[in-house]
């Protein structure tokens, strides 16, 4: 399809991108602990200013760059990941003082941010989320979005906890989505900027079947003002859903990316391996088998492209095209990383083996961001609007 195509000098640059991921990234990766937060690679990020492109450039760049890292180093893809959805909100919805103050440390690697969406009780539903934000004496009891805190001038506390949240617990500060409004749904809930110094404030890193740095925060009693509130009162959900909206895509890319890497090791052990008098390419089950691989990746690559420039072009229906493209694209790659492990037998199974590491990378991809079930339920709920 020529209206996906990619430029020449897009096309070069991802190449770039995954030397740098083989050759500069992924041996810093290699030093860092499994499930714990790799300070030194988050800096490279930031040297070689992807974090700074990241914060600069559209969704279809995003896409790009995620693919292409995932690729060559997926702990470098989900580093530059995990650093953009926790800053994102800042960046696009925060006040001036709040990106002077933190965005710039971001851009260079030396700050890192968290998504602090979930909850144990709120996953998939995230206008379920219980985390309280109470007024302090003082604060205005005016009309907010809800009818409920309002502007919160005397500020409020946060209580309650978060789960599977995004470089926790290490993270230097968490986009915070917290209840002003009980009883308001999607319309009650603020986002708050809480370094992560706050007292109060703890947490607990989860040891995750993904190697990615993933923990619980809770609150007791953490105060926040107005001068930490990210967007409006009680409009949080929205910075949230945009947030989530430029991202799905993106998930969508870093399953193409583990995909490929999957199908291309998958090439040339079939190419190579011998069984039965030749080479596994030659078994009309195989190669029909590494055919799927292919058509598969490719489609959920042109998906995720599609919904990326619609993005960037501000067209509607991004909610759908988004969906579309993290469903289709994490469901592929899931078949593909499976069918690869498939077709290498044993070897794939082993600890620290290409495919073993791709396979428990991909499995999360169905879930986070909205699970495969939820976009099904996004794309019914456009196409019946």
């Amino acid at each position: 399809m020529p209206g996906f195509a990619l430029e020449p000098a897009q096309l070069t640059w991802c190449e770039e991108l995954r030397t740098l991921a083989e050759e500069r990234l992924r041996p810093l990766a290699e030093k860092g602990g499994s499930g714990e937060l790799n300070r030194p690679l988050v800096a490279a990020l930031g040297e070689l200013g992807l974090l700074e492109r990241l914060f600069t450039s559209g969704a279809l760049d995003l896409c790009l760059m995620r693919e292409s890292l995932a690729r060559g180093c997926t702990e470098a893809e989900t580093a530059l990941a995990l650093q953009g959805l926790g800053a994102a909100p800042v960046a696009r919805a925060g006040t001036d003082e709040q990106r002077a103050r933190w965005m710039p440390g971001v851009r260079a690697g030396r700050v890192v941010a968290g998504f602090a969406l979930s909850e144990p009780g709120a996953g998939s539903d995230a206008a379920a989320l219980a985390l309280a934000a109470e007024p302090e004496p003082g604060g205005d009891a005016g009309s907010g979005a809800g009818g409920g805190t309002g502007s919160g001038a005397g500020g409020w506390r946060l209580s309650g906890e978060k789960c599977w949240i995004s470089n926790a617990p290490y993270a230097d500060f968490y986009t915070v989505f917290a209840r002003t409004t009980p009883g308001a749904g999607a319309r009650g809930i603020t986002a708050f900027l809480v370094p992560a110094d706050r007292p109060g404030l703890t947490g607990t890193a989860l040891d995750m079947l993904s190697p990615h740095p993933i923990g619980t925060l809770a609150f007791d009693g953490v105060r926040v003002t107005a001068a930490d509130v990210v967007g409006a009162p009680d409009k949080g959900f929205r910075v949230a859903m945009d947030t989530l909206n430029l991202f799905r895509p993106s998930v969508g890319a870093f399953a193409v990316g583990m995909a490929q890497a999957a199908l291309d090791a998958t090439l040339a052990h079939t190419a190579g391996r011998t069984a039965f008098g030749g080479p596994l390419k030659d078994l009309q089950s195989v190669s029909h088998r590494v055919a799927e691989m292919a058509t598969r990746t490719e489609a959920a690559r042109l998906l995720v492209y599609a919904a990326a420039a619609a993005y960037d072009r501000n067209e509607p229906g991004v909610p759908k095209s988004s969906a579309m493209a993290k469903l289709f694209a994490t469901e592929a790659a899931q078949f593909v990383v499976d069918s690869a492990v498939q077709l290498h037998g044993a070897r794939a199974l082993q600890r620290g083996h290409l495919l073993e590491h791709l396979y428990r990378e991909v499995r999360a991809t169905r879930i986070y961001e909205g699970a495969t079930e939820v976009q099904r339920t996004i794309i019914a709920k456009e196409l019946y609007a």
